[in-house]
């Protein structure tokens, strides 16, 4: 196409339009304006935070994330960006409780928690319970302990099998050696399963002084934070990639727990500080 031509398509498609060859060649040289290249670092940052964290903050968490890199943006822009660019949070998948084994003889303690799951300080409830993960290899058994105070999971353990020594016991000896508790003014809380009710771990909770307490039979309700970590880390991790053995699912626990959970994930009860800045803000005030 010759100039003389290019020119008259131009004065064309400007007349069709009904805007001037000056707008028109005005439009053609514009740099970009200042929100357009604000919102190309954005999408950039964005994709960034996206890969870091597996894509498991939705637009609400990663504004928070962005603000804690010192990029103050509000959050419906955040949405607009992230759906643009294709992006969103994992969908949680719908969590089915595991039953608890209660068909055992030893006593069930009271219900001492009574669905109260605020704490004023570490060291006053902890809560635990027990889950099944599934690997080619077989079964894996989760423990966890979590101090209300700051929802932190600071007792774990792995295990093969459903023994006490290998669940619930390593799991909390793990806890007392991360917070020590003073003599009872901690109580436990858990399920009526026979891992919590046996003798064996009853003769280590009487050793460090703590209260127990179980939940009423058949009642996922009463211990509902710890029933929510397994629903999170399954959601998260779990239902996002194929366990191929129980090594993989190991170390993609430890990560998933230590790491992320911990120390990275935000939760909406501490105000959207993360487990261990919410403590760090609690030992400032406090000193």
């Amino acid at each position: 196409m010759s100039e003389h031509q290019g020119e008259f398509a131009v004065e064309k498609m400007c007349k069709v339009f009904g805007v001037s060859r000056s707008s028109y060649y005005d439009w053609l040289t514009r740099k970009p304006s200042k929100r357009a290249l604000e919102n190309d670092v954005l999408r950039q940052t964005i994709q960034e935070v996206t890969e870091q964290t597996k894509s498991r903050l939705g637009s609400p968490k990663l504004t928070l994330e962005l603000e804690d890199r010192g990029i103050f943006v509000s959050r419906p822009r955040v949405a607009r960006l992230m759906k643009s660019m294709g992006i969103r949070s994992i969908i949680s998948k719908k969590f089915k409780v595991c039953t608890t084994d209660s068909d055992h003889p030893y006593a069930p303690s009271k219900n001492l928690l009574d669905r109260d799951f605020t704490a004023t300080r570490p060291g006053e409830k902890w809560v635990s319970d027990i889950t099944y993960i599934r690997t080619q290899q077989g079964w894996l058994y989760l423990t966890v302990v979590m101090d209300l105070f700051d929802r932190k999971i600071i007792g774990w353990s792995m295990s093969r099998t459903l023994e006490a020594n290998q669940t619930v016991i390593a799991a909390l000896r793990m806890a007392l050696g991360k917070r020590p508790v003073n003599p009872y003014e901690l109580i436990f809380h858990s399920d009526r399963g026979v891992q919590y009710a046996c003798e064996e771990f009853r003769v280590l909770l009487q050793k460090y002084q703590i209260i127990q307490s179980m939940s009423r039979k058949g009642n996922c309700w009463d211990n509902a934070v710890a029933e929510n970590f397994f629903k999170i880390i399954k959601s998260e991790l779990i239902y996002q990639l194929p366990i191929q053995n129980i090594g993989q699912a190991q170390v993609e626990i430890f990560e998933f727990i230590e790491i992320w959970y911990n120390k990275k994930r935000k939760h909406a009860y501490l105000n959207y500080l993360t487990p261990e800045q919410f403590t760090t803000k609690s030992k400032n005030l406090v000193a």
